[in-house]
């Protein structure tokens, strides 16, 4: 059995090697740890974030970290949604990093996840003003927004975007994801849900896609 304190310390280490290795024993073991080893994961992330905050490392590692955890969800994502991606209709959705916030690391990793759930993804990119999602979401019947988020200033940006789906007399759900998320976020922002994991986000959109 997989050492999850093993797993995270090498994640934050960013020793490929390992937690690929390390990853690929969790599957061969049939998948049932893929929970844990995702959380280990995002241990061993935050452990590089505060490395980049003393100044161990640098911009060229975040990116390279944000690498290798999508390569981590590619090996676990089978276990971790289940049998979401099957025959029959694929619920459409947008995903976007809100206005003045350029970080799609997190995007992507969430992207690959929801993919994988059965979801068809309209990716939007980084960046991305009110507008530009709520002519998307009119054109495309959307039904389910993602918006994502790093810097504080990104819940400005979601909460200008909530409002102008309302405003336009859209039924759209929306979730909010990302580093500076919570409850009381939520409430601010006027969002259905939120969430710090990719793993909370597909499992609301699951429940949201079902009803």
């Amino acid at each position: 059995m997989v050492d999850f304190d093993a797993l995270a310390a090498a994640m934050g280490e960013l020793d490929e090697d390992t937690v690929k290795e390390m990853l690929e024993e969790v599957m061969a073991e049939g998948g049932q740890d893929a929970e844990n080893a995702m959380k280990a994961c995002q241990k061993g992330m935050d452990t590089v974030g505060k490395y980049f905050e003393e100044g161990e490392y640098f911009v060229g590692d975040l990116i390279y970290a944000g690498e290798l955890m999508t390569d981590a969800v590619s090996i676990l994502k089978d276990a971790l949604v289940g049998d979401g991606g099957g025959s029959g209709e694929k619920t459409k959705m947008i995903l976007c990093t809100v206005k003045d916030d350029l970080h799609d690391i997190g995007k992507n990793i969430v992207r690959a996840m929801l993919e994988a759930a059965g979801f068809e993804v309209l990716d939007l990119g980084i960046d991305v003003p009110p507008e530009k999602v709520v002519e998307v979401a009119k054109a495309e019947n959307i039904r389910i927004v993602v918006l994502s988020g790093v810097l504080t200033l990104a819940l400005n940006s979601m909460k200008d975007t909530v409002e102008a789906l309302k405003a336009a007399g859209l039924d759209c759900r929306v979730l909010i994801g990302g580093a500076p998320v919570s409850e009381e976020a939520r409430v601010s922002t006027g969002a259905d849900a939120w969430a710090y994991s990719p793993q909370t986000t597909v499992a609301t959109c699951k429940a949201w896609a079902a009803e």
